[in-house]
């Protein structure tokens, strides 16, 4: 056989072999760790590769959300569980 063609050969498998190691480590050096981020609801920085907490504003600021509505959501969107509401004991339970 030509020479040629044989270190062509060689050539295109060493590129193939390159190409499938760049894209594992892609894949688990970005992309795995970033879809686990998104997964626990926290914040994915594709630059320096770094997955952070997301927390409130009001967290920060000390001022509070008051409508209970908005909280909940703003909880949800971070990954925080909601407050549970506390009931005020009944008068009918006291009396007995």
């Amino acid at each position: 056989m030509n020479p040629n063609i044989e270190r062509l050969k060689l050539i295109f498998i060493a590129l193939f072999v390159v190409a499938i190691v760049g894209v594992g480590v892609w894949q688990v050096g970005w992309i795995i760790p970033q879809k686990n981020c998104e997964k626990a609801h926290k914040w994915w920085d594709n630059g320096e590769r770094v997955c952070a907490q997301p927390i409130l504003t009001s967290d920060i600021t000390g001022r509070l959300i008051t409508d209970d509505k908005a909280l909940a959501e703003a909880k949800k969107a971070i990954g925080r569980p909601a407050a549970p509401t506390m009931k005020a004991p009944e008068a009918s339970a006291a009396k007995n």
